[in-house]
């Protein structure tokens, strides 16, 4: 096979329309999978166009991490769940466990409780 040196290569790409560069700066890339994460520190990153398209390469290191739960309490104010119990004829308790079970949304705590 015949040796090509990347000054010829680059010409090529850029004849069939492809652009070839580095990104600098990155300094960790995460892949958030079910149950866990990729993690690469430090990558060297690759970016290629080509007729439209992008594509990323990236090469490093992984190291694999247990997923953290993302279960965020959030606080429901009682004038909220007052709002949602006026609105529907629900009881405060049941207007709260609305409100919760729908991030704190009131139009669709609203409709949990009439629907």
């Amino acid at each position: 096979m015949r040796n090509i040196n990347p000054r010829e290569a680059k010409r090529m790409m850029s004849r069939m329309g492809m652009k070839l560069e580095e990104m600098p700066g990155v300094f960790k890339i995460t892949f958030h999978m079910k149950g866990k994460n990729l993690v690469i520190p430090d990558p060297q990153i690759t970016v290629m166009k080509v007729s439209g398209q992008t594509i990323y390469q990236v090469v490093g290191d992984v190291v694999e991490e247990a997923q953290e739960s993302a279960a965020v309490k959030i606080e429901i104010s009682d004038d909220d769940a007052q709002l949602v119990a006026a609105q529907t004829g629900a009881s405060i308790e049941a207007s709260k466990k609305a409100l919760e079970s729908t991030n704190g949304d009131l139009a669709q705590a609203i409709m949990l409780l009439k629907g």
